[in-house]
């Protein structure tokens, strides 16, 4: 049954998306977010993410939203450092190995380019914000009340089959969701939702404990620690975390704390050092491939893990860090790209947020602090986890290109208002004080001066002929405003 409504709900969507061309890139966020699709078994191994995004691209190409493309520092980043994984894939040591891994991690980039492009309203840019905070805190909440109901015995595991399969996987991506549902409650106007989406936060944080997840909970450390410096009312916020955190590690069983405790001597952790064993390796194969690397994800296999030295081949396993990863699969020219990315969006949505221009309106200033707090959290959680090629935190930098290219637009437009009949400005409006969106205010601005054009056509034409001729013509001087 859910097969059937699961296939009827993307054909709709799919139906709509050939008017609309935006829905297409929601349903796609929704099925990388939550991946429906594995919990309807009777779908499983169709192409559907296939074809949702060859309706999406088609439709795109037909509304002609391509032509509508816009760069911006963010975008030609994640451009360059597409093509250079394309580069690195070339040269790759194992190709049939790293093929497929490259193919799902340049179609992950090239999605958030689309969403980077598209977010182009409030309206899409909170559409897309919902469907990230949405598609985690559903499980996330779902992993709450199993937490509940097992008293915590028990790991709280991703949707299996998916990249947020692994516990410590879930546990960062709930961790860098939570800010956006923080963000998105501060928007909502009604009070019984704002309400529901405090229990979902509370739940979200319970989740997290849940997953028994070091590294989870240092991304949790890490996100208590920057919304309180970023709080005015940091009394306020001491009491909240307070009155939600004791009763929540209370409740967890005693092996939660014990395993939690050996974060302090992670020296001695068998893990640990496997993990420490990994990331030599991917830099050792770096520095033997120190441009392209030797392909995603290539230093799993004991024969090129060998490369790095003749003791690696029986510790070959998987970096668990997504610095290390890429440094591996893509060289030092790929970790220096995937690095500049990250601080490029932490640099832009800083700006944006502390910015004073008339033009930014609030909504967009409180995204950008959120927007910093969920990837600084990533950043961290990311460093123990090998999560380089999952969606939330790529849709995340998306956006905060998108608002970026927003706030180029405000900026470069200058109300560039047409000259009137005697040739003055008019004056800039305060777009973001009256409410009023860019895109809408060009159209009308479009339509405004049309209108004045077919004036001045019909006063022409109602002249005199003496008064048309070239001896009657008035030179306007463009220095002297009067003119």
């Amino acid at each position: 049954m859910r097969d059937v409504i699961l296939l009827l709900f993307v054909f709709g969507c799919m139906w709509v998306t050939l008017r609309y061309p935006f829905a297409g890139i929601l349903t796609w966020a929704w099925f990388t977010i939550m991946t429906p699709h594995q919990m309807a078994f009777g779908t499983f191994g169709l192409p559907l993410n296939l074809i949702i995004a060859a309706v999406t691209i088609l439709s795109m190409i037909y509304s002609r939203e391509f032509e509508r493309f816009k760069l911006e520092p963010l975008t030609i980043l994640l451009l360059i450092f597409l093509f250079w994984q394309t580069v690195a894939d070339q040269m790759s040591l194992v190709p049939e190995n790293s093929g497929p891994l490259y193919s799902r991690f340049s179609k992950t980039l090239f999605f958030a380019l689309l969403c980077a492009q598209m977010a182009n309203t409030k309206l899409r840019f909170h559409a897309l914000v919902w469907v990230i905070a949405g598609g985690i805190g559903f499980f996330a909440v779902k992993g709450a009340l199993f937490t509940l109901a097992t008293l915590g015995e028990y790991r709280v595991q991703g949707l299996a089959k998916t990249v947020l399969e692994d516990n410590n996987h879930f546990g960062i991506a709930a961790a860098s969701a939570l800010p956006m549902i923080i963000y998105l409650r501060g928007q909502l106007a009604n009070p019984l939702v704002k309400k529901f989406m405090l229990a979902a936060i509370f739940l979200t944080f319970l989740a997290i404990i849940g997953t028994h997840s070091r590294g989870a909970l240092l991304s949790m450390i890490v996100f208590a620690g920057f919304l309180w410096l970023r709080s005015s009312n940091k009394i306020v916020m001491l009491l909240v975390g307070g009155v939600a955190l004791v009763p929540a590690i209370s409740f967890m069983p005693k092996k939660w704390l014990e395993r939690m405790q050996t974060i302090k001597s992670a020296s001695e952790d068998e893990s640990f050092r496997g993990r420490l064993d990994a990331w030599e390796i991917n830099f050792e194969l770096a520095k033997l491939n120190p441009f392209t690397g030797v392909g995603l994800r290539n230093s799993y296999l004991p024969e090129i893990a060998a490369l790095a030295g003749p003791d690696k081949a029986t510790k070959a396993k998987a970096a668990h860090s997504v610095y290390f990863e890429i440094l591996g699969g893509s060289g030092f020219v790929g970790l220096f790209l995937f690095l500049t990315i990250i601080g490029a969006a932490l640099f832009t949505a800083y700006r944006i947020e502390k910015s004073k221009s008339p033009d930014i309106p609030e909504w967009k200033r409180s995204f950008g602090k959120y927007a910093q707090i969920s990837l600084l959290v990533f950043c961290v959680g990311g460093a123990s986890t090998s999560m380089e090629m999952w969606d939330g935190y790529l849709i995340i930098i998306a956006l905060i290109a998108a608002m970026n290219s927003q706030v180029q637009s405000f900026s470069m437009v200058r109300v560039k208002l047409k000259r009137n009949l005697l040739g003055t400005f008019r004056p800039r409006p305060n777009l973001a004080g009256q409410g009023i969106e860019l895109s809408d205010f060009i159209e009308q601005e479009r339509r405004r001066t049309a209108q004045e054009k077919a004036a001045a056509n019909h006063t022409e034409k109602n002249l005199s002929p003496a008064l048309r001729t070239p001896s009657y013509t008035i030179k306007r001087n463009r220095s002297d405003p009067a003119t």
